[in-house]
């Protein structure tokens, strides 16, 4: 089997917004525990340290950061006109190519599922439930800021999500969900990259390089 770089996977806004994405969780995530499990990691006056006020700022930051990236991507979705359109997040609804998918990647079967859209089945199911647990963040992360800052918008959008706080329990039980949805993202990362190198070396069409080049190989049989 010989394999061509010549298929265009990913367009470029769609590679930019997965990578500031990325970059944004993974650094809500490191400050997220901190401010939950604060420490000290110098000596010094206790007046010239400052770091819980720069790891909330920097949570704070990159939370609004990926909320507009959240937006972005759901408009691309929408709009663009190239690939990993709204149309390829609903390959989940075909549940025999679901379950062929799943069954290939278990070993159940040596038969991989139709590539019928962009994403697999079951990818589109994986990334259905990212976008809801980053709108869960968002949201959760907006009723955590606004709970303690009392002025201008901030405390404008905490007023509109107040019904959301009593519902989910309070500011205790919003506390609580916010750190279990984070355990979900770094069990979401093991897996996106393990399964994103496992197809690599199955298919051999450069899944891992593709988000980087926005190319994959296309693989042509040999006569």
């Amino acid at each position: 089997m010989d394999s061509q770089p010549n298929e265009k996977q990913w367009s470029r806004p769609i590679r930019l917004a997965h990578w500031a994405r990325a970059a944004c969780i993974i650094i809500l995530i490191a400050t997220g525990f901190y401010i939950a499990r604060p420490f000290t990691v110098f000596s010094g006056e206790t007046t010239e340290k400052f770091l819980m006020g720069d790891a909330r700022f920097l949570h704070i930051l990159f939370g609004v950061l990926l909320s507009f990236v959240f937006i972005w991507r759901r408009y691309l979705t929408l709009f663009s006109k190239g690939s990993a359109d709204w149309r390829d997040m609903f390959a989940w609804t075909d549940w025999r190519n679901m379950i062929r998918q799943i069954g290939f990647y278990t070993l159940l079967t040596n038969k991989p599922h139709e590539d019928k859209y962009l994403y697999g089945p079951f990818q589109s199911l994986v990334y259905t439930g990212l976008m809801l647990m980053v709108l869960f963040m968002v949201v959760t992360g907006l009723i955590l800021t606004g709970a303690c800052y009392h002025t201008g918008l901030t405390d404008v959008v905490y007023g509109l999500l107040k019904p959301v706080e009593n519902l989910l329990g309070g500011l205790a039980g919003v506390r609580f969900l916010h750190h279990i949805v984070t355990w979900l993202f770094i069990l979401f990362f093991v897996v996106h990259v393990y399964m994103a190198f496992w197809y690599d070396v199955v298919f051999g069409e450069g899944t891992v390089s593709s988000i980087i080049s926005g190319k994959i190989f296309k693989n042509v049989e040999q006569q």
